[in-house]
């Protein structure tokens, strides 16, 4: 059984008095999710998450530690991949797609991502989301 691992992290805003997220669409899969990657060398799991959301939007992020979800599923035969979401603020906001793996980028209302989001544990991780920053910010 080969094991993967990534680490990513559900990007946020507030804007305008709401708190918006930011979705990713796949080039490939045309699935819509938050931005993520391999695990590269000896990084941790969190410069890992930074870097690839930098790699595959240009934004910069403050990642917070204590929020830590992880998903496991089997993206093809003898694989079972393990991906560690943390909660990120960004500190800019305006993204640039990388061209070989994303197609469309979008800030979206935390209350509407799970309409767009294609799987069933990234609404999971939102809602849980949503709550964590609802307590920073109250």
């Amino acid at each position: 059984m080969l094991h993967e691992k990534s680490c990513g992290a559900i990007v946020y805003r507030k804007f305008h008095g709401n708190t918006e997220i930011l979705l990713i669409k796949h080039i490939n899969s045309g699935h819509w999710s938050f931005p993520k990657g391999h695990v590269e060398g000896s990084e941790t799991e969190i410069e890992t998450a930074r870097r690839e959301i930098m790699e595959e939007t240009s934004i910069d992020v403050i990642i917070d530690p204590t929020f830590r979800e992880t998903v496991s599923y089997s993206p093809k035969k003898d694989t079972i991949k393990v991906v560690v979401y943390f909660l990120a603020k960004a500190k800019n906001v305006d993204f640039i797609p990388q061209e070989d793996e994303i197609s469309e980028i979008r800030w979206v209302d935390i209350a509407y991502a799970s309409s767009i989001l294609s799987y069933e544990n990234d609404r999971n991780i939102v809602t849980k989301a949503r709550a964590a920053i609802k307590d920073h910010t109250s």
